[in-house]
């Protein structure tokens, strides 16, 4: 393959990479393991990620809940007496969460924290669960509990802010277009009508706006890129409360991983469209998840979607949905099939890196933030997705290549006037092993079943 790197176009500006501390964070409570943990995600010597998603929980009554992972379902900082009605804060609650966000952003990377929900607080919903409605695609809260919704959020928003927590996005409902609740849950959740989409919505805006607070919305974190998203869209901009303090449109890139094309369409549709707004892709992990996490495809497949959200979906950021799970043992075969970068047991007695974290590693730690997306013209389809290339303009001047090549050996020919290259190659054997540092070299090959990270001056 040729790469005209000489006649690259520059894109769209990224504003880095992230993860989720949903749930996992709440079970890691040895002070050992949260700061190995941290580092590997959040310190200069592992991802150095600069987004943390903290999940603000519905919280549950245990004599009315059913949700039986205690890794789906979180303590809230809002105690609730049933039988009284009344209500206090405890933010001695979700102890090892708050722990481990205040240890990650204790190493300096981060720059964007995002306050996120899966449902409203438990007390505030139709079912008293967090779990949604006991009807599929039926909304679990009613519209007199709205402001009590909007003031739970933006009180414990507050509480983190006062205490010198650098909160900079609250986004209040998430994938709203799923089923949620029915006659089988699994984790928190609530699905919302569009009309009630933006009702809740512009209640938090009117809100945000009457404390004149230091926070914008970060919305709708839509559960695909196609699909209902367009109509979310169409009518967020139709409500001026919400778009004067909502500037990020953020969506999920899930059910399209063998559909690059869905990635034009959404650019042209969304991005191209809309350029006043920025496309931030907010969660994705393999699902349904075929990749065990010993095994280097998921590694693979995740550079792959990593790289064509950015490059051809026209992301400015990029989160993975959670940085740790819970092991997934398949009893036929024995592997663990986690979706996270890490796994652990209940408690994190035992914890291992998973295949998955190099992917990215290629691009975090290479690409920072205010790099640029660059377009030599290269397209993929749907049936011919087996090797890409995205190319990436740092600010200091770098040009970043991530070849993922998910088939044989291949070639690569660069153009360009460059002086010194360096080449990082991960695969099944060896991760994040340097392949070449020196002169630049126009021409070389790429692994079979590998992920290249190739630095050009």
């Amino acid at each position: 393959m040729k790469l005209y790197l000489s006649v690259a176009k520059e894109l769209q500006t990224l504003y880095g990479f992230g993860t989720s501390a949903c749930w996992w964070a709440q079970a890691c409570e040895d002070e050992k393991t949260q700061n190995e943990i941290a580092e590997l995600l959040y310190g200069s010597s592992g991802l150095g990620l600069n987004i943390y998603r903290y999940n603000i929980g519905g919280g549950y009554d245990e004599d009315n809940n059913r949700v039986a992972n205690p890794w789906r379902r979180t303590e809230s900082f809002l105690v609730y007496d049933r039988e009284s009605e009344a209500s206090f804060w405890d933010f001695g609650r979700d102890k090892n969460a708050v722990e481990m966000m205040k240890k990650c952003l204790a190493l300096g990377n981060i720059d964007t924290l995002i306050l996120f929900c899966n449902s409203p607080h438990y007390s505030q919903t139709s079912t008293g669960q967090a779990s949604g409605s006991l009807l599929y695609h039926t909304c679990n809260i009613p519209k007199m509990n709205y402001k009590k919704f909007v003031s739970y959020v933006l009180d414990v928003t507050q509480h983190f802010l006062d205490g010198g927590l650098p909160v900079k996005y609250v986004s209040p409902i998430n994938e709203p277009q799923w089923k949620w609740g029915g006659s089988y849950v699994w984790q928190e959740g609530c699905h919302y009508e569009t009309e009630e989409l933006i009702e809740v919505l512009h209640l938090f805006a009117e809100e945000i706006i009457r404390r004149k607070m230091p926070v914008k919305l970060y919305a709708p974190e839509s559960g695909e890129m196609l699909g209902i998203t367009k109509e979310y869209l169409e009518a967020m901009l139709k409500d001026e409360a919400i778009m004067s303090v909502c500037d990020i449109f953020a969506y999920h890139s899930y059910h399209a991983d063998d559909r690059v094309e869905d990635r034009y369409t959404f650019k042209k549709e969304f991005v191209e469209a809309h350029p006043e707004l920025r496309f931030d892709m907010s969660e994705w992990c393999e699902l349904p998840n075929k990749s065990h996490t010993k095994n280097f495809k998921g590694a693979l497949i995740t550079a792959r979607i990593i790289g064509q959200d950015l490059a051809y979906g026209g992301a400015t950021s990029w989160t993975s949905w959670v940085a740790a799970n819970n092991l997934y043992i398949n009893e036929k075969d024995g592997f663990d099939y986690s979706d996270a970068m890490l796994s652990a047991t209940e408690h994190f007695e035992k914890w291992t890196v998973n295949e998955r974290y190099y992917a990215m590693a290629h691009f975090s730690r290479f690409i920072p933030v205010g790099s640029k997306v660059l377009d030599f013209g290269f397209r993929p389809t749907n049936e011919n997705n087996e090797f890409n290339v995205f190319a990436f303009k740092t600010p200091a001047g770098e040009t970043v290549l991530v070849a993922v090549n998910e088939g044989p050996q291949r070639k690569l020919s660069l153009d360009g006037d460059f002086k010194t290259m360096r080449v990082i190659a991960s695969s099944q054997r060896k991760k994040l092993a340097e392949k070449y540092s020196g002169g630049f070299t126009p021409d070389l090959n790429v692994a079979a079943n590998s992920i290249t990270t190739i630095i050009l001056k």
